[in-house]
Parts: C-alpha cells; sequence; structure tokens
C-alpha cells in the first residue's frame, strides 16, 4: 500500500499542473515556502489542516475536493 503522505503529493501536484502553476508559484498563492511544496509533493510531509486549507484556497477549491485520491 502507497504511503498516504505520497499519495497526497501526487495529487497536489497533479492539481498544481492542471492549474498551470509551478512549485514557486502555489507555494506564494498558499503563503507557504516552495521547499516546503517540494516536500508535500515528494510526500515527505505530514500536512497539517491549516496547510491544506491554503493549498485548496489557492487552487481555487475546497478542502474536501483536495483530499479526493484513491487510498
Amino acid at each position: 500500500m502507497t504511503d498516504i503522505k505520497i499519495k497526497f503529493g501526487q495529487r497536489i501536484k497533479e492539481l498544481r499542473l492542471r492549474a498551470g502553476y509551478s512549485q514557486e508559484e502555489l507555494a506564494a498563492k498558499a503563503n507557504l515556502h516552495r521547499t516546503y511544496m517540494s516536500d508535500i509533493e515528494r510526500g515527505e510531509r505530514n500536512v497539517s489542516l491549516e496547510n491544506i486549507k491554503k493549498i485548496a484556497a489557492a487552487l481555487s477549491m475546497n478542502s474536501s475536493e483536495l483530499l479526493k485520491f484513491d487510498s
């Protein structure tokens, strides 16, 4: 079974690319550091609820949409 952090990171990357943002652009929109965003996409961070909300807002979606991925 793939780690949930890896699956979440893949979901963020997919949505970021679909939106046409670089990691740096998405990080700036979410008021997060670029390296933190990179860590998320690589599945190396356990993301807080606050940061999930920030990322969702930066991608113009709600948190529940952001969390729709295969478990």
